[in-house]
């Protein structure tokens, strides 16, 4: 079983595309691994990542960048 990610917002944006991690680094052009240490909080994404990620899950709100949503 995959784990959940840390922010409400992008566990939302997962449900409601239907996407796996998989089709997430697909999409980020990153590996599998790579997005799951990203959600899970276990490392920070860099600004590129953090808005790759949010593109490709649709996620258009302004997000802070500080707490679990921290870029490196």
């Amino acid at each position: 079983m995959a784990p959940s990610p840390q922010c409400a917002a992008l566990a939302a944006a997962k449900e409601k595309k239907g996407m796996s991690y998989g089709q997430i680094a697909s999409g980020m052009e990153v590996s599998e691994q790579r997005v799951i240490d990203i959600v899970t909080g276990k490392d920070h994404p860099t600004e590129a990542e953090f808005k790759k990620i949010a593109g490709v899950l649709g996620i258009a709100d302004t997000v802070p960048h500080t707490g679990v949503h921290a870029t490196k």
